[in-house]
This record gives C-alpha cells, structure tokens and sequence, in this order.
C-alpha cells in the first residue's frame, strides 16, 4: 500500500505518480497494452484515492468539500434511473477519516480509477467567462496570437462540476430536475437569467464567447516546502512535471465562440438546423433553448435565447403611488423591470446604429445555462494540457 513502512506522500508527489500512469485518458479505443500494469491495478488507485480525498483531505471553504464520489463498475451500472438511484452509474458520501467507513459495504462495487479522476474533476475549481466579443478582432486573433482580445461585455461566474444534469424549466427560471449526466461533467449556472440579463448580442459583428478555466484546488496541489526541482537527487518523474504543466496555476478546458448571425439564423427558424454545431429546442414561452457545439464536437454548451423587445418608445413617468405604499416587494419588482428596460432600450439603440435597409437587427439576449464535457477530455486536460490559458 502507498505510504506504508514511510512518510505519506504529498498530494503534489501523488499527482506526479497519477501523471505517470495515465496514458489511457482521452482514447477513444483502449489498448491494455498501452497502459502501465499499475495504471490496471485497482489497489494502486484505492491507494491513490484514499490518500489524496481522504486522509489528505485539504480544506478549500466550499460547502460540498465533504462530498465524495463513487463509480461504479461497469458491470452494476443500470441504463434505467430509478427514484431509489440504484440505476445511478455514481454513489455519493460525506467525508470520514476512513476510507472504509466512507464507502461501507459498497466497496466492491467501486471503480477506484474512474473514482480518482471524477473527485479530481469535482474538487478543482472553475470560472467561467461568458463575454461579447468583436467578430472581427477574433478572426485578426486567428492569423495573430498576439492580437489583444478586449471583450466589448464580459460576466465572471464560478461555476462547480458535477456528475449530474439539471434540466431547467424556461418560463418558470428555475431547476426542474436533477439526472446523471456521467461520464459526463456539468457546470450548470442555476441563476442564469439574473447572472447573465444584460448579456445582449445587438451588432452583426458581436460574437458571443464562452471559457471555462480550471485555477485551483485539487489538481492544483501546493509544492512541498523545500523542494527544489533543480536539485540532481530529484527524481525523473518530479523532473518531467516539473517541466510540465504542474506550475501552471490555470488552465483553459472549454473555449469556444458563435457569431451574431448563425445565433440569429437559428433563432429565426427555431428548428434544428446546423447540425453539430447549433440546434435550437423551442419552450413554450418566447425564451428557446440554445444547443452549441465546442470546437472539434467536443462538450456542449446550453443557452437560453431570446429576442429583447423594443422599449425604446416607452415613456418614462413617476412611480405610481401604490408602488411606494406596497413596500420592499413592489418596490423591487419596479426596479428590476426598470433595470431590464434600460438595458433594452441600449441595446435597440446599438442595434438601429448597426441596421441595414436589407435586414433588421434583432437584440438577442443569451444567458449560459451549462457546458458539459467528457469527464476524461477534463481529467486529461488538467493533468497534461500546456500552453497559456484563454483569459478575456
């Protein structure tokens, strides 16, 4: 067993061990041949999960932080969710300081690699970017890495990953249902409408922009003090993290932008329509929803849509004498519809600036909903990924 007969190792020296053996992640086709004898051995990744989630359990503030998760094997996994959750290809259970009075008598049923990777996905943290972005600077950013991107509008929001789906309802603005989306990962935004109302593509040239960035917690594991990665008793394997990705203190998992126009077109249609990349989901209210492609096909990302009516003619009087008597509740209300009808009325303003005789422009308000991707796209991505984060 891992640590036995020594010091514990660090949950920076156990990562460097979980790099080193895992050459399956991201393979479509899996080849034994291809992994490590250890990288098959469910007792290393016990070890692994054990040391790492629970006796080396590091508080980071968050409410979930004693949440661990559980795969199943593949052979108890059902296809039918059942209200009891035993059709569930996941278990979850608070933290304890063992590991065999986390998982009781369901220890057998566990996939303790799939597990490593799953709590190293849940425990790590996310923002994502949602911005406007110029069309035309992006394409510039194509031939030129150099070119600064400023974002014309940019919301900020952290987001957890999950192993379940929520479907929202549109008109009620609210989660209606929780299902497994294992394996794959959800960052779903519950407050998308209030997080993200003035978010209003309202020129041909806007693009809408969304990145999710990986920046700390569990697959950010501090240096040991005194460790000295130069030094030549250092092992090979510290040596290649070192060299790797292991300093990066960010790293960009999903990026991806869509144009005014193609947003517009399946809007107008309301049908599916751009195959991969857009597809559109019609609720019952004037809100529909927004299905778009990452690049390459990979993840999928959910945006409520909708057209942002015309309040440039309204006329602006006093506050009707019942608002002031009604107290907070009115109040508030009257100040919110006021809020989004200014953000209305700038955003027809923009668009009339940017209308053509041939067609008119039509403000769309887009508020992010979720990104979901792959577990093992995230995993590997957070192990292996190089180069320098997108940041808007």
């Amino acid at each position: 067993m891992l640590g036995d007969g020594g010091a514990t190792p660090s949950r920076y020296e156990l990562l460097s061990m979980v790099k080193k053996h895992s050459n399956l992640l991201g393979k479509t086709i899996v080849d034994e041949e291809d992994a490590s004898d250890v990288e098959m051995d469910q007792g290393f990744w016990h070890d692994i999960l054990n040391l790492y989630f629970i006796c080396g359990r590091e508080s980071r503030g968050r409410q979930d932080d004693d949440l661990v998760f559980f795969i199943k094997k593949l052979n108890l996994r059902g296809y039918n969710y059942n209200d009891d959750g035993k059709g569930d290809p996941y278990f979850v259970r608070r933290w304890a300081p063992k590991l065999d009075n986390v998982v009781g008598e369901k220890m057998m049923e566990v996939d303790w690699r799939r597990s490593f990777y799953l709590n190293l996905i849940a425990h790590t943290s996310f923002t994502v970017t949602v911005a406007i972005c110029s069309n035309q600077v992006l394409q510039k950013r194509r031939v030129a890495v150099d070119t600064p991107l400023s974002p014309i509008y940019k919301v900020v929001k952290t987001v957890y990953a999950s192993p379940s789906r929520v479907n929202f309802h549109l008109d009620a603005r609210k989660a209606i249902e929780t299902v497994p989306a294992y394996p794959d990962i959800c960052f779903a935004i519950e407050d998308f409408d209030s997080t993200f109302h003035a978010l209003v593509l309202s020129d041909t040239d806007h693009c809408y922009c969304v990145v999710l960035n990986a920046h700390g917690g569990a697959a950010f594991p501090s240096e040991p003090l005194g460790h000295d990665s130069s030094s030549s008793n250092s092992s090979s394997m510290e040596a290649e993290w070192d060299s790797g990705k292991m300093n990066t203190n960010k790293v960009t998992i999903f990026s991806g932008f869509v144009s005014y126009q193609m947003v517009r077109e399946a809007y107008d249609a309301g049908r599916h329509r751009f195959g991969s990349l857009l597809s559109f989901s019609h609720s019952s209210g004037k809100t529909d929803r927004l299905y778009m492609k990452g690049p390459g096909g990979r993840g999928e990302v959910e945006v409520a849509v909708s057209g942002v009516e015309d309040h440039s003619l309204d006329i602006s009087g006093p506050p009707s004498p019942g608002a002031s008597k009604k107290g907070f509740g009115i109040a508030t209300i009257v100040h919110k519809a006021a809020s989004v009808a200014s953000a209305a009325r700038h955003a027809y303003a923009a668009a009339a600036a940017s209308r053509n005789s041939d067609d008119e422009m039509l403000p769309l308000k887009c508020c992010l909903m979720s990104i979901s991707l792959p577990w093992e796209h995230i995993a590997y991505d957070l192990l292996f990924k190089g180069g320098s984060p997108v940041d808007l």
